[in-house]
């Protein structure tokens, strides 16, 4: 019976996944194209001026981006991030708030409307009249996310794969960038190693996607086992992770916010030191632990309390 219902719950979800991840395949494929724009523009630009003034890249990216342009990096990974290097601009696009987004929104939407959007349509007593315990309800929503998040996730990778193929290699024409820098009275100069990319390398990042989809699906699970009213969950979990981005965000800015920051799943969801570095671990109140770990932890803290609080719960009659 509880397959039949994960069966049911996919056929239910599958026409929005599919656009989910086309939507995020399709994003990172059009990235993939503007940091070829961007790449084969700047690191020209960086390098020359680098090795004109005696100085490292990264000290004239910190002049360009500091103070307004101190958000821009922020949104765009932090003050590690090398703007002139092909494999850190390809990592933006899994950091990208509308990515972000777009995850937080189906997995805030679709666990919303798991129990209470079926309470709140009066479809729920259909449900629960059935041979199948409850427990076992909230057992087949997990199972569902267990199916679509990965390949939610293996969709976004997929996308910076298909797109790396149909660009090719990332190459610097010369005499066009000669053009671009054309004020500068010295000759263009380029560091092919900074324009390496190994999609392979992102593939690691599919882990991180999930536990954060895993986390957010699993906190907003909690929140609707014990709900009334679809819209009062929904708005609940939206204002919840909205305040988490913020602290995160605008904590990287203002030091009165950085202690807050490894309170929010945001804070542990670093893929670009995953991608760049296969550095996995993150440094919170208790020391270094593995990011994604942390996320999976809440996720499944979130699954648990929403089974024991479903199983406890009165249901009311539908209005």
């Amino acid at each position: 019976m509880t397959l039949a219902l994960v069966r049911k719950l996919l056929r239910d979800v599958r026409w929005a996944m599919l656009i989910i991840a086309l939507l995020l395949f399709g994003f990172e494929c059009l990235w993939v194209k503007v940091t070829h724009r961007a790449v084969t523009q700047l690191s020209p630009f960086f390098t020359t001026l680098a090795e004109r003034a005696g100085v490292a890249a990264k000290v004239i990216e910190d002049q360009i981006f500091s103070g307004p342009g101190k958000i821009v990096q922020t949104l765009a990974g932090g003050e590690n991030m090398r703007f002139e290097r092909a494999a850190d601009m390809l990592s933006i696009g899994y950091v990208h708030p509308l990515v972000v987004l777009i995850l937080c929104l189906w997995a805030v939407g679709r666990a919303a409307l798991a129990l209470t959007g079926e309470l709140d349509r009066g479809t729920l007593e259909l449900l629960l009249a059935q041979p199948i315990p409850r427990g076992r309800v909230v057992l087949a929503h997990v199972l569902v996310d267990l199916v679509a998040l990965p390949m939610i996730a293996t969709a976004l990778w997929l996308g910076t794969w298909v797109g790396c193929r149909l660009i090719g290699p990332f190459e610097v024409n010369l005499e066009e960038a000669q053009k671009v820098m054309a004020g500068l009275p010295f000759q263009v100069k380029v560091d092919p190693q900074l324009l390496v990319v190994d999609p392979s390398a992102f593939a690691r990042l599919i882990v991180p996607i999930t536990a954060l989809m895993t986390a957010v699906s699993g906190v907003t699970l909690a929140i609707s086992a014990g709900g009334r009213f679809r819209g009062r969950v929904l708005g609940t979990a939206v204002v919840l992770f909205l305040v988490m981005f913020l602290i995160n965000t605008i904590g990287q800015l203002w030091d009165v916010l950085t202690p807050l920051r490894p309170y929010t799943v945001f804070y542990y969801y670093q893929p670009q030191k995953i991608a760049l570095a296969n550095n996995w671990m993150v440094m919170s109140p208790l020391g270094e632990v593995p990011g994604p770990a942390v996320l999976f932890t809440v996720g499944l803290i979130g699954y648990l309390v929403a089974w024991w609080r479903f199983r406890t719960r009165d249901i009311p009659a539908p209005l």
